[in-house]
């Protein structure tokens, strides 16, 4: 029959993989870092993926295909979702809450295995554990990091931890939308500013999409900036 269908351009995807989170038939995966389509029968042709590539990779083009499947979609959902773990009796000892004591930053200017420490506030750290009714969150400065960023900045504690409650993530692995818990933990509680610190790969604007759909969402007025950390550990846009 003749519909609409997308058609990837491999030459144009970086395997960010944000369209594979935003197709809700599962007609897409990234395979060998290329996004693919699995199945004609799956893609509805409505075109959800378009506006998430952040390369332009992706288009709608009308052509001969077989029908949109609804009955397959569903079976292939249902056979691909995700299997709840079984909770320990007592909880993981990993997800309990608790606030982290500073030590206070050395006079020394520089930087030595001797002065520096850790300037990490709280934990868990990591957004999909951090517990949206967590005390620490109350009148906080949050510092929404993509994991990268880390390790891509030597003086990430000093610079951007330092007096923050730090959330990590990383919008290409984790399969969860952060908006939802994002714009929670605003309702929720004052916060007082959201810093988005980013790498300058193009999976990262998933971060950054997320915390202004949560600011949106929320309702309230907040300070926020980003912070773009270059592959090399460089502040390229701040």
């Amino acid at each position: 029959m003749l519909r609409k269908i997308i058609k990837i351009d491999e030459e144009k995807c970086n395997g960010c993989g944000l369209c594979v989170t935003a197709c809700h038939e599962g007609a897409l995966q990234l395979i060998e870092g290329k996004a693919h389509l699995v199945s004609e029968s799956y893609c509805d042709g409505l075109g959800d993926c378009l506006p998430e590539c952040p390369t332009g990779a992706i288009v709608l083009e009308e052509r001969e295909t077989v029908e949109y499947d609804e009955e397959a979609v569903k079976k292939h959902m249902e056979k691909n979702k995700p299997q709840p773990k079984e909770a320990l009796p007592c909880g993981c000892p990993g997800t309990h809450a608790k606030l982290l004591a500073q030590k206070p930053l050395q006079a020394d200017p520089v930087i030595s295995a001797e002065n520096l420490h850790s300037q990490l506030g709280q934990w868990p750290c990591q957004l999909k554990l951090v517990p949206v009714t967590a005390p620490y969150l109350d009148n906080a400065h949050l510092l929404i990091a993509a994991d990268c960023t880390a390790f891509a900045y030597p003086n990430i504690h000093q610079r951007f931890m330092r007096n923050k409650i730090t959330l990590i993530a990383c919008p290409k692995l984790d399969d969860i939308d952060y908006s939802e818990k994002l714009t929670a933990i605003l309702k929720q509680h004052e916060i007082k500013s959201v810093s988005i610190l980013r790498m300058e790969v193009p999976c990262c604007g998933g971060i950054v999409q997320a915390v202004k759909k949560a600011l949106s969402n929320s309702g309230k007025m907040i300070p926020w900036n980003i912070v773009t950390i270059s592959t090399d550990g460089r502040i390229i846009e701040d």
